[in-house]
């Protein structure tokens, strides 16, 4: 490469001693620019920093007119700046004006010069500005020009990304890379939550770019690369891991890209410009990442993250730092943000100091988002990109009732949500105190409201709001966040501490419930074309009886004296509950004959979530103690909509007519046999849902432990004749097939209901 001061190497040294002087960020800026133009023996130099309005600000020029430095602002869609901010790609041409994206700036004097070599400037593939030499001639720029000027834009990143530049900015003209977000995002789990980021997955900030003996930092960076391709054929060859299934196909996707050679190949280069290994691994990932969040295909959106994940662990390696070593250092009011997380991820945080959990995935019925709730966490999902766009510390508001995330938020808008939180701080005490009074309608009509219920943190909830009981226990969550298969004598301690907990109060126990989304960390996925209809729950439990029978004893033993009801979860068919029913007495007569203690009473009841159970309700109620609801799988199988699939989980509205078709059928069928029902599902937790389900017969209520207050305030208001005379001819034969949310919330509104 051409260089009057020597080449890229050089200028990359020289840069790092103008980082380091007192100067001002203008002073900083100006120099660089001098700098580089120098180094690449060309007229201009200049930097273009993207603002929060969208538009792209001329910060600092060598060669061009010095009065258009923060006068010159163009579109995005402007030139040919705006289109390598827009495109994120470099752009090299020997005659710039006969491009058809040209745009001439009179105040910038720039029609003299012809040959144009623009790169965007990048940080974790958000483009931040544009950085630009010029030359006179009709000069054609080379490939290692070219990465010579994208990895001084690398440099320049960190100085804009560090909010330097903000204080030269007039108020709404700010860099865009520390500009305020708005974000709207998918309500996951109630309530609000201030506080600064914590990333899961944290980013390695790269301290040093600049490489001082190129040689040694090929050399780290191969020894990395070797060890990383190491540490994945070690977890591939590992008898732990399954054969086939998504956790494999995931590794082997990691071997694949670590033995890329393009990949490889692309921080060698970098490295060669006078970047450190960290630095080029950055620099590479960063420039990968910008084309991908560009693309439209899903597949190639995915294989976005797994190279995201590949470089933070090749990071990890050259920096020397362990998985998980920043969660120690966790902030009192800490924002988790992550892609996605399993439950007993979130489980491994200090709850006392989480705030918030921001997602770019997430769905309102998955077991990490029924764990945030249990916890109290305020959850946002469906927020694309959101890791890319948050830095660690980064203050941030999370708003679990709209599905808002407000990232580095204005003045004003913090003020205003930390009054709303003092407000929903006296809702609360609104709701404390309704702790003791019953559950009754305005018309007199009692409602048992229980809770839903799967951790030890759940627990203290039943005193807290009073609940009538635990109507869902989900056995299996104890099993998702174990490392290995809890032992009969640790499910014999949870279930006692759980039946201590509720006193006099009953506590329906859900059997393990596993297989299909549920997969445990420690047991041998099976990979099944549908898992939601696959091998799990009962089914598995049929199959393996072993398993069910060593739950089933430990919670017999547990409710030794005491009352214990157990349901079984994704019954299809009468025969599967006789099976099932008949595998609790053997374990009541092992116990016998045994000599151990026995419950008092031993009450077997069906989770009616499969349709086909709608349609042998006659054969089943006569066998069974009890019954109970699973809304959230009886809802997705009736409309065929996968509740984890984003794209379909809200299409269908469980407030239209056949879901809660489906639903009366079942309480007045239940009426008919005089057996007890419960809706247990997450239907039961919204008021307005809730309303719906008294007015079609259901006396008995599960709810998470934050609906618990806004549920019982509507209940306690509700006209219940008048709720039922209003439903009974919308679902009448021959009414309109529509949703009853819009008139509900119409009745609703008109009776003065808190939803």
């Amino acid at each position: 490469m051409r260089g009057a001061l020597g080449g890229p190497r050089v200028l990359l040294r020289r840069l790092r001693e103008v980082m380091a002087e007192p100067v001002s960020a203008q002073d900083r800026l100006d120099k660089i620019v001098v700098l580089i133009a120098a180094n690449m023996v060309a007229e201009v130099c200049s930097v273009y920093v993207l603002r929060v309005d969208g538009t792209l600000e001329l910060y600092a020029t060598e060669g061009l007119n010095r009065t258009a430095v923060h006068l010159t602002v163009m579109r995005i869609d402007e030139g040919l700046v705006g289109t390598v901010a827009r495109e994120a790609e470099p752009i090299s041409l020997s005659n710039a004006q006969a491009h058809p994206a040209f745009s001439y700036r009179p105040e910038t004097g720039e029609e003299i010069y012809h040959s144009f070599l623009g790169v965007p400037i990048l940080r974790a593939g958000n483009t931040l500005g544009v950085l630009v030499v010029q030359n006179r001639a009709h000069r054609t720029y080379t490939e290692e020009e070219i990465e010579a000027l994208q990895t001084t834009a690398m440099v320049l990143a960190e100085i804009i990304a560090s909010g330097e530049l903000t204080a030269m900015a007039l108020p709404g003209a700010e860099p865009a890379a520390r500009r305020p977000l708005h974000l709207k995002g998918l309500a996951l789990s109630d309530g609000i939550g201030l506080g600064h980021v914590v990333l899961h997955e944290p980013r390695i900030e790269v301290t040093k770019v600049i490489a001082d003996d190129l040689p040694g930092e090929l050399r780290r960076l191969d020894e990395a690369v070797e060890t990383l391709r190491t540490s994945i054929d070690i977890m591939l060859e590992d008898e732990g891991v399954a054969r086939v299934g998504e956790h494999r196909e995931i590794l082997e996707a990691y071997r694949m890209f670590a033995h890329d050679r393009g990949w490889i190949g692309r921080m060698r280069e970098a490295v060669m410009t006078g970047l450190t290994a960290e630095g080029a691994v950055e620099r590479v990932q960063s420039d990968t990442r910008a084309r991908m969040l560009r693309m439209t295909d899903p597949y190639l959106r995915e294989r976005m993250h797994d190279l995201d994940d590949l470089a933070n662990r090749l990071l990890r390696q050259l920096t020397g730092r362990a998985t998980g070593e920043e969660r120690a250092g966790l902030p009192d009011n800490a924002i988790i943000v992550a892609r996605n997380m399993s439950p007993a991820a979130l489980l491994d945080y200090d709850r006392s100091r989480i705030r918030g959990l921001v997602l770019e995935e997430g769905a309102a019925t998955s077991h990490l988002t029924i764990v945030a709730r249990a916890l109290g966490i305020a959850a946002v999902g469906h927020l694309e990109n959101i890791v890319g766009q948050v830095d660690a510390g980064d203050a941030v508001i999370v708003d679990g009732v709209s599905g808002e995330v407000h990232v580095r938020p204005p003045a004003d808008v913090e003020a205003a949500y930390v009054e709303k939180v003092r407000f929903r701080a006296k809702r609360l005490e609104q709701y404390a105190a309704l702790r003791d009074v019953p559950t009754v309608t305005k018309d007199g009509t009692e409602i048992e409201l229980h809770l839903n219920a799967g951790l030890l943190v759940d627990l203290p909830h039943i005193a807290e709001t009073g609940a009538t009981g635990i109507g869902l226990f989900r056995t299996e969550l104890q099993f998702m966040i174990a490392s290995a298969f809890p032992r009969t004598n640790e499910q014999l301690k949870l279930y006692r501490s759980v039946l201590d907990a509720a006193g006099e109060r009953p506590v329906v126990f859900r059997t393990l419930d596993i297989g299909g989304d549920k997969v445990l960390p420690y047991m041998r996925a099976i990979e099944e074309e549908n898992p939601a209809l696959g091998w799990r729950a009962i089914r598995l439990g049929l199959d393996r009886p072993g398993l069910l029978r060593s739950q089933i004893r430990a919670l017999l033993r547990a409710a030794t004296g005491r009352e214990l009801r157990l349901i079984f979860p994704m019954v299809s068919a009468v025969e599967e509950f006789d099976r099932a029913r008949h595998i609790v007495e053997r374990e009541l007569t092992h116990l016998r004959r045994h000599g151990h203690g026995l419950p008092e009473r031993v009450l077997v009841g069906v989770m009616l979530e499969v349709p086909a159970l709608l349609f042998q309700l006659d054969q089943l109620f006569p066998r069974v103690d009890f019954a109970s609801v699973g809304s959230n799988d009886l809802v997705q199988f009736l409309y065929a909509a996968d509740r984890g699939n984003p794209r379909v989980a809200d299409r269908f509205d469980p407030l239209g007519p056949p879901a809660l078709r489906a639903l009366k059928l079942v309480a007045d069928k239940a009426a008919e046999y005089g057996k007890q029902v419960t809706l247990c599902g997450e239907l039961a937790s919204r008021p307005l849902e809730a309303l719906a389900l008294a007015a079609i017969g259901y006396r008995k209520l599960s709810v998470s432990p934050a609906s618990y207050g806004p549920v019982k305030a509507m209940l306690l208001e509700l006209d219940l004749a008048a709720a039922a005379a209003f439903v009974a001819p919308l679902l009448a034969d021959g009414a309109d097939a529509g949703s009853l949310r819009q008139s509900l919330k119409a009745f609703a509104e008109k009776a003065g209901l808190p939803l």
